[in-house]
């Protein structure tokens, strides 16, 4: 019998190789052993080493820009590599990106992959602008091969000369790891359990409620979205916007004003960082999400498969998933007015609304069920 291959999936925190890559970790481990890698965090790590079935190894890594720690990590994933010597290194997420492609390469690692989930770097300016396409340039180029987990993010590469078309591909219809459309999915929960989580939160019968879920940071279209139900809700007190995430302060904070909006206005509800998010999609009435740049959007698929609208900005990945009066609306980046406008539209005329929400989970689920996407993955790996 012939000995599996070996894999090592590289993230730069390990809630991205536990969640970013839920499922898929395990799925692959029949096919080949696979190592996870990732920073330091001991209860996650050993969660996804026992939920995935695979062995995981603490390295850390920052999001920031550390020359020296960067050069340890470097040094560390240098030495797994060589001691591992796996058939493939496949990194996911920008900074571990970075480090585990020079490593893979001096450590003479055959296929080594990288995913592009989105580009940090396309709202940098200046000097900052320039060195991340640089950074961006180097993980390219050790890099063997590059896949965009999008048909739009494929471009803007190109257009940038990050590297050259022969080098990327899109695997299947895009998305890193797809949707478990049988998790995500709205007849899981009973109209009573709708109700019960409503009245908890104090949600009316009548209101409509829109929901983002994601990091409460200006990135994600937070200042923008505040602005917008803020002007809805003067005029229509029957609506209210449920926030599921966490603040990042540090790396991308928001408008004080905004944060004081969330806090002091009634009918936006903020319940932080939620395991699962499905009895709150469950309970809401489209998903409002304006962020400034995506990958592939796992929150947009969730949504769909949970039979939510949405509103999302015409960037890469949301514009994708999201078919104009189809399974929703797509407005342009950075307009507090087109999204009021269009959050507007789905309370005024719930007859719209509805017909958005019967097409959103069929969509979905021909076009990114995760075990497509997994199976292509595979078939990926295999033609190397």
């Amino acid at each position: 019998m012939k000995n599996k291959g070996k894999i090592i999936r590289v993230t730069t925190v390990p809630r991205s190789l536990g969640g970013l890559l839920q499922g898929q970790l395990k799925f692959m481990s029949q096919y080949y052993e696979v190592i996870g890698v990732s920073s330091k965090d001991e209860n996650i790590l050993d969660r996804v080493a026992k939920q995935e079935g695979i062995e995981v190894i603490p390295i850390e890594m920052t999001r920031k820009i550390t020359p020296i720690q960067d050069l340890k990590a470097v040094y560390k994933l240098y030495k797994v590599f060589r001691r591992e010597k796996p058939d493939i290194v496949h990194s996911h997420t920008p900074k571990a990106g970075t480090l585990s492609m020079l490593a893979a390469r001096l450590a003479g690692v055959k296929h080594r992959l990288h995913t592009i989930a989105g580009l940090p770097l396309l709202e940098a300016t200046g000097s900052k602008r320039l060195l991340l396409d640089t950074v961006e340039k180097i993980t390219y180029a050790c890099a063997t091969m590059i896949y965009p987990n999008s048909f739009g993010l494929n471009d803007i590469i190109l257009e940038n000369k990050y590297t050259r078309a022969k080098k990327l591909k899109v695997i299947g219809e895009g998305s890193s790891n797809g949707i478990d459309t049988a998790h995500f999915d709205p007849s899981r929960y009973t109209d009573q359990d709708n109700a019960k989580l409503r009245k908890e939160l104090s949600i009316d019968e009548n209101d409509f409620v829109f929901v983002f879920v994601g990091r409460f940071v200006k990135d994600k279209g937070i200042n923008e979205l505040i602005t917008s139900f803020k002007k809805l809700n003067t005029e229509n007190k029957e609506t209210k916007l449920l926030l599921v995430g966490t603040y990042e302060r540090e790396l991308d904070p928001l408008l004080p004003e905004t944060e004081s909006e969330i806090d002091n206005n009634p009918n936006i509800i903020s319940v932080g960082w939620q395991n699962d998010v499905r009895p709150f999609f469950s309970i809401s009435d489209a998903l409002a999400f304006p962020s400034y740049r995506e990958g592939f959007p796992n929150v947009v698929m969730q949504a769909g498969s949970m039979g939510l609208p949405s509103i999302v900005t015409d960037i890469n990945g949301c514009n994708e998933i999201v078919s104009e009066d189809v399974n929703g609306t797509i407005i342009p980046v950075k307009s507090s007015e087109a999204l009021n406008k269009a959050m507007n539209k789905f309370v005024s005329d719930k007859r719209y609304a509805s017909q958005l929400s019967q097409k959103a989970r069929e969509l979905i689920c021909q076009r990114y069920e995760r075990k497509h996407v997994w199976n292509a993955i595979l078939e990926e790996y295999r033609q190397l």
